[in-house]
């Protein structure tokens, strides 16, 4: 993991803790339940050139996606 990585994931959880009314330890469970750490990291390219609203809008998606699989 680079640094650019490093400090877009910072700021992912930031805007996502902030946004949903989180802890960071809530921020950083979810993530690490739910893989969201790792879709952060390799989809970077993509999330890092985005709005925050467009990066908390996929993070949200990937978690439903995540969490259905789990229930199935």
């Amino acid at each position: 993991m680079c640094k650019n990585e490093i400090d877009f994931l910072i700021y992912c959880i930031e805007i996502y803790k902030s946004q949903k009314k989180l802890s960071g330890k809530e921020v950083l469970d979810l993530f690490d339940t739910y893989g969201v750490t790792e879709y952060i990291v390799d989809c970077y390219e993509i999330l890092h050139i985005e709005g925050s609203q467009a990066t908390i809008s996929r993070i949200d998606d990937f978690l439903a996606i995540q969490k259905q699989k789990e229930s199935a």
